[in-house]
């Protein structure tokens, strides 16, 4: 495995970074790959919907939604 090291990073971002790390009771070492990983998971999700043709459902998203929405609200009684 490959080493990555950090330099100056300022001291309130390490002490959030530790405290978040320790109420998640995992190590900074874990939480900082974990944060790296799923960035880069991010960007190239983001990269592989980018190159999708666009789908024509027929009908507004937003009015879609709006409708399913409405039913689920219904269903839980609001």
């Amino acid at each position: 495995m490959a080493n990555l090291q950090v330099k100056k990073v300022p001291e309130a971002l390490h002490r959030k970074l530790r405290a978040y790390a320790r109420r998640r009771g995992r190590t900074l070492h874990d939480d900082v790959l974990e944060v790296l990983t799923r960035e880069i998971d991010q960007e190239e999700f983001r990269a592989r919907l980018g190159r999708r043709e666009p789908v024509d459902i027929g009908r507004p998203v937003a009015r879609t939604l709006e409708e399913v929405r409405a039913e689920r609200d219904r269903e839980l009684g609001g």
